[in-house]
């Protein structure tokens, strides 16, 4: 009776036009197993109705009627709320050697789709600007037309994989002409996007996407069934994905399959319904200061080591550097096209080693983020001028290492599934330069400074703590706030002088006196 109770109240609620309130993590990731997977859309997030909520502690959900807008809780509430997110479990593979030329032949089709359909948009360009009436296929369904046209001709051997191969590497070529025509018109955000270029074998990135056919976590928990490809088992266990599945509260949207050092990956994209976390200490604020010597050091005094993984790796890769541009000066001198066995085995291992790095790196800022959203209430971080910051040669190895700019897109999804706020001070809030306790702005601080020393009240503190604790006075927490209704907040100045977003207005007096301009939340 609860459950039919629960569904006539969601038939209802759809019928209806009243549009309560949405919710967007705005991020640029997905979690996959406690890592890090790129991907373009946003993560979106939404609470669930109060009856489906009670309905789906007992009974199995089905998610593709769970499509009610948001309804905000009252704060001693939150925390069993439940939200309908976009989520990626990733698997490593465990493929014959068959399957290990199927997979292959997959993603070199999704190439060879790309190539083709950029080779067929550039004559039609060239045919245009010669005075001819052409059509030039810019979108997906246009260029899935003239391949079905041209497959035959051009690719007798399709039927060998998916269609999914080949229309996922069209759709590829539809969302970079799609970014091109964007940042050409000013509409795209970020660096200026130019024209497409070909994909080289061994040099992009091999991915291939699935959206139709046969997708599953088989019940067994160590196989996945993929389209055309067959069942392929799977390195590690699939149970955290397949108890999801056999509960209901989870459906497989698409399947994306990669290869990285030679390891092959299987991505779901999985629509998840989760609970919304509640932080251990819901009224806590933490101010967050990112660094080299140190990856994190919060207001409250703690230091988060910095693994600093490639360093530590450095000395064994570039070793093996040197050895591959021996190898190819050799390949060069002997008039050979192709690399050599040992040749072979010499990039692969030096994929594998900074693909080593990459996961040191990833698993050490989830274990930082998760534990910061888990139990403070709000979190302050700064927005860093990262690709400024990078240009310094000197620097520019470690900064990228440390994955300044992850953090922050990490927190930003995180905070939404957990409960907490994020507060992002702008790029060039001085807080490196003003003092903790008075608010004084010094004129200059150089890098090599690791003491902060104030001229006014003769503080004298770590730099690194004294950012955070900047960091955490910016919040100003109103009484009833919370990730739904936002919080009011200032920063003391935010003046731009281009060092590296820690930098301030030399004015002493105008900063002392600060403005208030608002934060981003």
């Amino acid at each position: 009776m609860r459950e039919l109770a629960a569904r006539k109240e969601l038939n209802a609620s759809r019928a209806s036009a009243h549009q309560r309130c949405w919710v967007s993590a705005g991020a640029t990731g997905e979690l996959a197993f406690g890592y890090h997977a790129r991907v373009k859309p946003a993560v979106q997030a939404r609470l669930l109705p109060a009856a489906v909520q009670e309905a789906s502690r007992s009974t199995t959900l089905d998610l593709a009627q769970a499509t009610r807008p948001l309804e905000v809780l009252p704060p001693n509430e939150r925390g069993t709320a439940v939200l309908l997110v976009h989520q990626a479990y990733r698997f490593a593979l465990d493929p014959a050697p068959r399957q290990r030329r199927a997979l292959s032949s997959a993603t070199g089709g999704s190439r060879f789709a790309y190539n083709w359909g950029l080779a067929l948009v550039k004559q039609r360009l060239d045919a245009r600007a010669a005075g001819q009436d052409v059509q030039v296929p810019w979108t997906l369904p246009a260029l899935r037309r003239e391949w079905n046209q041209a497959k035959e001709q051009e690719a007798p051997w399709w039927r060998e994989n998916s269609k999914e191969a080949y229309s996922s590497g069209l759709d590829g070529l539809a969302r970079a002409l799609g970014n091109f025509s964007a940042s050409r018109a000013g509409t795209r955000k970020g660096r200026r996007v130019g024209f497409p270029r070909f994909k080289r074998k061994h040099r992009a990135r091999e991915s291939c996407r699935f959206t139709t056919g046969p997708i599953r976590v088989e019940p067994d928990r160590h196989h996945v069934t993929l389209p055309k490809l067959g069942t392929v088992r799977t390195h590690e266990s699939t149970r955290k994905l397949a108890r999801r599945l056999e509960q209901g509260t989870a459906r497989i949207l698409s399947a994306t399959i990669s290869r990285t050092a030679d390891r092959w990956f299987v991505s779901f994209t999985v629509e998840v319904q989760r609970r919304q976390g509640r932080p251990l200490r819901a009224a806590s604020t933490v101010g967050v200061d990112v660094g080299v010597r140190h990856l994190a050091v919060l207001s409250t005094g703690e230091q988060i080591a910095n693994p600093r993984p490639l360093e530590r790796l450095q000395r064994t890769r570039r070793r093996l550097q040197r050895r591959w541009s021996r190898q190819d000066r050799a390949r060069r001198a002997a008039g050979r096209r192709r690399p050599g066995r040992r040749q072979r085995v010499t990039r692969r291992r030096l994929a594998r080693l900074e693909a080593r790095a990459a996961n040191i790196r990833r698993d050490a800022l989830h274990k930082l983020t998760t534990r910061l959203v888990r139990t403070h209430g709000t979190i302050v971080v700064e927005h860093l001028n990262v690709s400024g910051m990078v240009r310094n040669r000197r620097l520019a190895r470690v900064i990228s290492d440390a994955g300044f700019g992850e953090i922050r897109q990490l927190l930003t999804y995180k905070s939404t599934w957990g409960g907490a706020r994020l507060v992002v001070a702008e790029p060039f809030f001085p807080s490196s330069k003003t003092c903790s306790a008075c608010g004084h702005v010094r004129a200059k601080l150089s890098l090599a400074a690791r003491t902060f020393q104030c001229e006014r009240c003769g503080l004298v503190v770590d730099r690194d703590l004294n950012a955070a604790r900047n960091l955490a006075a910016l919040v100003v927490v109103v009484a009833g706030s919370g990730p739904e209704t936002g919080i009011n907040a200032c920063v003391r100045d935010c003046q731009p002088t281009g060092d590296g977003g820690r930098s301030d207005n030399p004015d002493a007096r105008r900063e002392a006196a600060g403005s208030q301009q608002p934060v981003r939340v």
